[in-house]
């Protein structure tokens, strides 16, 4: 674990870790966006036989095994069953209120000039869960509920095929619970594709896989990267990179919790990022001691990868004022920051840059991980400098309105329109509005 003072980060932070293209990677993700684009489904098969070691007839995976890997997880895991329940309410009231924010207007600009937005959910929403390392079965209710929520005509799940050739039950339990258990054919669809190749195969379409007009989710580096080449063709929720947080204390901040929570986000792989501010050498040094005896307590595979991520890009950075630390918060963007200070409300008016905020000692980032309601996709790689987490804005789409009426308002727009574009010099657009004289 890294510890350095405010005066050595602005030199530090030059080169920090973040979103870089692998060459190799981008090679082999165009190949297969290309392969998917040309070959279809039989490319599709091939790379799945490739990447999966599974041989499918077919990749939708048929509404009633995820009705069925529900009931068998109520059955053999109903603790685990309850919390996906109470953590799926939480979401879906959630982003059942950010819908209600966004609103369709019309307002009268001045007479006869009418302008106005109106809202409208794309027709076809597909989200992406990994099931590597460790399956995200809790993706599947942060990327669903909001698309339902938004009014998504269908949502279309795509993850990589188990040995049986279906995605792993907890995911497709979790889809279950995110149509409310019932009968969701016809709104809900699953298909046993993944990596590269199950984004080309959303964002193309195939003979058998339907092409989506938004894809959603985590993933790896080749997800990322088919992500990227593919924005454009297909809308995206955002390219993710590694997952990171910032824990910012103050003299009175508990250097246990900071490291409990620092663990949270290392334990994910070798290139998360967990970082801390503090007030004092002390309390980094409390912090860093924290670690190790914490990452001494974690099973074998999940504390491999923490001492990884810590040794290789760890970092715990000693502030000098409220000031310098809100500046150096604002420089790191961080996916998550937490706030772990005596009178945040004086701290969060300056704080503008991160995914999600978590205030206070409390306010555990794997609570917004799994059960508070807020969204876990969150941007990465300091990305926050300029985009915000999954929601239901990213299954919407605010498109505009005008509706003219004669009056004296829509006379002096018509002749503004028509002076404007004399002067760009764009006579048929001058000639447009001209037409429209003395018609008010």
């Amino acid at each position: 674990m890294r510890i350095i003072g405010e005066e050595q980060f602005d030199s530090y932070w030059k080169n920090p870790a973040g979103n870089r293209e692998d060459p190799s990677v981008e090679r082999t993700v165009r190949e297969i966006i290309e392969d998917i684009r040309s070959g279809g489904d039989e490319a599709l098969r091939r790379y799945t036989e490739r990447f999966d070691g599974v041989s499918l007839p077919r990749f939708e995976v048929p509404p009633e095994k995820a009705l069925a890997a529900w009931k068998e997880l109520c059955g053999q895991e109903p603790e685990l069953a309850a919390a996906l329940e109470l953590a799926a309410a939480h979401i879906r009231r959630f982003a059942e209120l950010q819908r209600s924010q966004i609103a369709d207007f019309e307002t009268e600009m001045s007479p006869g000039l009418f302008t106005g937005q109106r809202v409208i959910p794309v027709e076809r929403a597909a989200v992406y869960v990994p099931a590597g390392r460790f399956p995200l079965f809790s993706s599947v209710l942060m990327g669903a509920i909001p698309a339902l929520a938004a009014g998504a005509g269908e949502v279309v799940l795509a993850s990589p095929p188990m040995k049986d050739g279906v995605p792993d039950r907890r995911i497709l339990a979790a889809l279950a619970l995110s149509g409310g258990n019932g009968d969701f054919a016809g709104k809900l669809r699953v298909f046993a594709i993944g990596g590269a190749q199950a984004i080309a195969a959303l964002a193309l379409g195939t003979e058998t896989v339907p092409r989506a007009d938004v894809v959603a989710g985590p993933g790896n580096k080749y997800v990322a990267a088919a992500k990227r080449m593919l924005s454009g063709e297909v809308g995206i929720d955002f390219v993710a990179g590694p997952t990171d947080v910032l824990v910012v204390l103050d003299a009175e901040g508990d250097a246990d919790i900071a490291a409990a929570d620092m663990l949270a986000q290392a334990e994910h792989d070798p290139d998360a990022r967990a970082r801390a501010l503090v007030p004092d050498q002390s309390a980094a040094e409390k912090i860093a001691a924290a670690l190790e005896i914490r990452l001494a307590r974690l099973p074998e595979r999940p504390g491999r990868a923490a001492r990884a991520s810590l040794d290789s890009g760890g970092l715990i950075v000693v502030y000098r004022s409220k000031e310098s630390a809100i500046r150096i918060a604002n420089a790191i963007a961080p996916e998550h920051l937490e706030l772990q200070t005596e009178n945040a409300g004086e701290w969060i008016p300056f704080l503008k840059n991160y995914g999600s905020l978590f205030i206070g000692r409390l306010s555990a980032e794997v609570l917004g991980d799994y059960s508070a309601g807020i969204n876990h996709t969150l941007p990465t790689s300091g990305s926050a400098r300029f985009s915000g987490g999954l929601s239901v804005r990213h299954f919407l789409k605010t498109v505009t309105t005008l509706r003219c009426v004669p009056g004296a308002g829509f006379e002096q727009a018509r002749k503004a329109a028509e002076i404007i574009g004399e002067a760009e010099g764009l006579a048929a657009h001058a000639l447009s509005a001209a037409a429209r004289r003395g018609l008010s």
